[in-house]
């Protein structure tokens, strides 16, 4: 099963139904967060529970430090006897890491940049932006290249069968289009397709002549149009090519610093709901270092790694998301701890003084 190309189609239903890919995006955060919320409950349950019981799990730690064995076998007592299990806080994660590399992988490849890789929301220019891309103008005959680029097909091709024209030709191949030799910047590329590549009639391949096909530099997104020639049992073409223009994009930059704030902001509201809960001061304190560090580190990793604004859009919607349901779920649970102990509040109950006390126990004799 192509998982791309599913998350392709999904974002093009959802955009047929909201109108924007910006819009489609946001519908499919919510749609995976609201699918994900008992997780989510899971997952903050557990975290709470870890940190009622961390101050006696340190004690059992410190009891049996010299005695690993016996110190394991404690520990699984202790989460027996208090049906707790530390990994089910990590379910979440690992669900949403695949999630996170499927929308990566449908929003750089060329389904959906040549369904709706132009599209803009907001403030965002294109949704298929890194922070740092190589400019290429499209369709101006040439190809502006650097090292290690590759080619695909950017849509269904024209082919040539003598006098005979047939539009709309597939190609199977994700990786058909080769380039003969190195790519070197202001010289010609020669690129080749086998005829096996063509989704044709053994009839038909014998009669190809020439094929006008649009391919796309997957790095810079700039598409051009290729006339490739037949030599024996391939198609050949030779393209121009020139040196990509640096560009550096403000608007995927403001997209990163909102999921670093937006993830900041849902640290402190973590930390804030377990103010309330007898937590270990040494976990505290990493949790809060880590609620600094964390933040700073994701904005070196994306200024780092080419990560598209609609991913980015995707994951700043997701935190919002995460704000909201950490403030619901604590207050959920903070009601069941109140349930639990049966907290009342007595300040408003009547006093009764001794002498009532006597003449109701008088009264009953």
């Amino acid at each position: 099963m192509d998982f791309t190309a599913l998350t392709v189609e999904l974002l093009k239903g959802l955009n047929n139904i909201t109108g924007s890919y910006g819009l489609a995006i946001i519908a499919l955060t919510i749609i995976i967060r609201g699918c994900l919320w008992p997780l989510g409950v899971s997952q903050q349950r557990s975290m709470r529970a870890m940190q009622i019981l961390q101050p006696k799990m340190k004690l059992i730690q410190e009891r049996y430090k010299n005695d690993p064995q016996t110190m394991q076998k404690k520990m699984m007592e202790f989460y027996k006897e208090h049906k707790f299990n530390p990994m089910s806080g990590c379910l979440p994660l690992l669900i949403q890491m695949p999630i996170f590399i499927m929308l990566y992988a449908a929003l750089i490849s060329p389904q959906f940049i040549q369904e709706a890789g132009n599209s803009n929301f907001l403030f965002i220019d294109r949704l298929d932006k890194t922070l740092r891309g190589n400019a290429g103008t499209s369709y101006d005959g040439v190809f502006s290249v650097s090292g290690g680029d590759k080619f695909v097909v950017y849509k269904k091709v024209k082919v040539m069968l003598g006098e005979e024209e047939l539009d709309n030709v597939k190609i199977d191949s994700k990786n058909a289009v080769k380039i003969q030799g190195d790519i070197t910047p202001g010289q010609s590329i020669d690129l080749k397709i086998n005829l096996d590549d063509l989704n044709l009639k053994y009839s038909q391949l014998d009669k190809i002549t020439s094929a006008v096909i649009d391919l796309q530099n997957i790095k810079t997104r700039e598409v051009e149009t290729v006339n490739f020639e037949r030599h024996n049992d391939i198609l050949t073409a030779s393209m121009p090519t020139n040196i990509p223009q640096g560009q550096f994009n403000l608007d995927v930059l403001v997209l990163i610093l909102l999921f670093a704030g937006t993830m900041l902001v849902t640290q402190k509201v973590m930390m804030a709901s377990n103010k309330n809960v007898n937590q270990d001061p040494m976990q505290a304190q990493m949790q809060k270092m880590m609620g600094t560090i964390m933040p700073v580190m994701i904005i070196f990793m994306f200024v780092i790694a080419p990560i598209p604004a609609g991913v980015l859009l995707y994951l700043v919607v997701s935190n919002c998301i995460q704000i909201i349901q950490t403030v619901v779920i604590n207050k959920q649970l903070e009601a069941e701890d109140n349930a639990k102990h049966n907290v009342k509040d007595l300040s408003n109950a009547k006093t009764i003084n001794p002498i009532e006390t006597k003449t109701i126990e008088t009264d009953k004799k």
